[in-house]
């Protein structure tokens, strides 16, 4: 039941990211890098909070199986280091080092504070 929860929520992660890439062009009018940092940096949000709720000192009482859906799962799916790192690559080939550099600083310091609010706000929900 547990692979059956993780590819379930992967499966559905993956989703979300493909459908969220158009429309955060759309609304935003900027290039692809931000769709990607976009997701990874909500995939971290949505992980620390629910991490958070759902630890042993969490609100939420949750299955192992419902746990690991959304965290390896959904999060696993829907986040995209892999594509973030080929933007990055392409940047830096084609001799744009320093936008490639601000994009992997700004990628990897947006994921740690949206990891670090969503705990925080999980905290706060948790009290």
């Amino acid at each position: 039941m547990l692979y059956l929860a993780v590819g379930c929520g992967a499966a559905i992660g993956a989703l979300c990211r493909h459908l969220s890439g158009p429309m955060i062009l759309s609304l935003s009018g900027l290039g692809p890098l931000w769709a990607t940092g976009f997701v990874n940096v909500a995939g971290s949000f949505i992980i620390g909070l629910f991490a958070t709720l759902t630890g042993p000192d969490g609100r939420l009482l949750v299955r192992p199986a419902s746990r690991q859906f959304v965290m390896s799962g959904f999060c696993g799916g829907f986040t995209t280091f892999s594509a973030m790192s080929l933007d990055a690559f392409s940047l830096a080939s084609h001799g744009r080092i320093v936008p490639a550099g601000l994009y992997l600083s700004l990628s990897v310091a947006l994921s740690l504070a949206a990891v670090w609010l969503g705990r925080g706000l999980g905290l706060r929900i948790n009290a």
